[in-house]
């Protein structure tokens, strides 16, 4: 049964990292979960600490990514709107069929919200669908990051427990 805890573990840390990318899937908590079913063999001593703190800054980070794109729309001079926009522009990017939906959705929304509630001339309109548009690059760099992270030490447990395994 361990075995088949630590391919599913590894499967999931892998699904982590890919959703890192793919905005669809929430990757740093597909990570935990690799960790979860690694520490749920025997052979690994249980951790709650470990589990506790991994848990908490992966639904953290989980949480900010969706958040990423309104806090430097206005860090780039966007107004309420323009970080409204830039959230439901993410939103809407995730379902349509366009392609690549998830990377233009932030930066419209946020440029409509501009244009459209707050009547900012363009170029502001722009750099706050700029802001957006870093925002998105920026978590989703983060959520990569904790996924690797995440991995790491999925591998370190794994190896430095071999031979309870075998």
């Amino acid at each position: 049964m361990d075995i088949v805890l630590v391919v599913i573990g590894l499967i999931l840390c892998l699904i982590g990292i890919v959703g890192s990318v793919l905005p669809v899937l929430p990757g740093p908590p597909f990570g935990w979960l690799g960790l979860l079913c690694l520490e749920l063999t025997d052979a690994i001593p249980n951790n709650y600490w470990f589990l506790g703190i991994t848990f908490v800054i992966a639904i953290g980070i989980f949480l900010l990514d969706y958040m990423m794109p309104a806090i430097s729309t206005k860090k780039f001079g966007g107004s309420k709107a323009g970080a409204i926009g830039a959230i439901l522009g993410l939103i809407i990017g995730l379902i349509s069929p366009i392609p690549f939906g998830f990377l233009i959705g932030p930066f419209v929304g946020a440029f409509i919200g501009e244009i459209a509630f707050n009547k900012t001339k363009g170029s502001q309109a722009l750099k706050a669908a700029f802001g957006a548009f870093l925002g998105f690059i920026a978590s989703t760099f983060m959520k990569l990051f904790v996924s690797f992270i995440f991995l790491g030490f999925f591998i370190w447990d794994l190896v430095g427990n071999w031979n309870e395994f075998f």
